[in-house]
């Protein structure tokens, strides 16, 4: 079973639900895609054996044959092209790769070259697989580079994947195709509008979902109203700990410190196989 872990809003404690997760079960692999500040390796340290660039393509324009008609600006859907006194000029940040500037080019005049935008490193910690990606400075196209670090989910194992925070492109490609969203919030106004954003999304897309809360004995009732209200399970509440936040800061795992926790992962995670009717192997 695959399971992503993720939330409406940065903050709410998606890493620790998805760390302390993979910890309490067994033959399991944890994914970061949260590639643009990916933060699982602080806390299982793994070691790590391989490492991939990723490379997207991007248009690069032969003057010579170049005539500075525009069509390249024209089919660009993301504003990577423009034209400037029948002079092309490339914004290679900007660039999905696409390849409809070189495909349209009326004269042949484009070919496209592999820009490096971030790596993908894989390894292990004891008995858990561990994949993260990390995008570069300075680059905006992180969807590439999850769609790479997913290539390397293991079938074989129990798949627990940190998700980028929010409700755009990086996590709507991190969550497609897994059997099961976590969504983390906490009680408070910001945590419910953006709970309710993230549950639109996951809606949209059809897919089996319930909500763990963070800090669960701050704020006030309207987050369980609204639960209630859209029949959306509660799996797990995480309380608002001293502790917690101490073993946190440390670069640990509740888990390793708060052992009775492992069982309350280990009983979210069953609650998973009982909504989705997955049953681990």
């Amino acid at each position: 079973m695959i399971i992503s872990v993720a939330s409406g809003k940065g903050g709410t404690g998606k890493t620790t639900v998805a760390v302390n997760m993979a910890l309490s079960l067994e033959n399991v692999q944890l994914i970061d895609c949260d590639v643009e500040e990916p933060n699982c390796h602080i806390f299982i340290k793994p070691v790590i054996k391989d490492r991939d660039k990723v490379f997207i393509p991007v248009p690069q324009v032969d003057t010579q044959k170049c005539d500075g008609c525009g069509r390249c600006q024209e089919v660009c859907a993301y504003n990577a092209v423009a034209v400037v006194k029948r002079k092309v000029i490339i914004f290679p940040e900007l660039c999905h790769g696409c390849g409809s500037c070189s495909y349209f080019c009326p004269l042949d005049a484009i070919e496209e070259i592999n820009n490096e935008i971030g790596i993908v490193e894989a390894g292990s910690k004891d008995e858990i697989g561990f994949v993260h990606g990390k995008l570069n400075t300075g680059m905006m196209m992180s969807p590439p580079i999850i769609r790479e670090v997913k290539k390397r989910i293991d079938s074989k194992k129990t798949v627990i994947i940190d998700a980028p925070p929010g409700t755009s492109c990086p996590v709507i490609t991190t969550i497609k195709d897994t059997d099961f969203v976590i969504l983390v919030t906490e009680p408070t106004p910001f945590g419910l509008n953006d709970l309710s954003l993230a549950v639109e999304v996951v809606r949209k897309l059809g897919m089996p979902y319930g909500v763990v809360v963070n800090r669960s004995d701050l704020g006030d009732k309207k987050l369980d109203y609204y639960c209630e209200e859209e029949n959306i399970p509660v799996l797990m509440r995480i309380p608002f700990d001293r502790k917690i936040a101490e073993i946190y800061s440390s670069g640990r795992a509740i888990i390793e410190v708060m052992t009775e926790y492992r069982n309350r992962f280990r009983d979210l995670y069953k609650k998973i196989e009982e909504i989705t009717g997955k049953k681990e192997t």
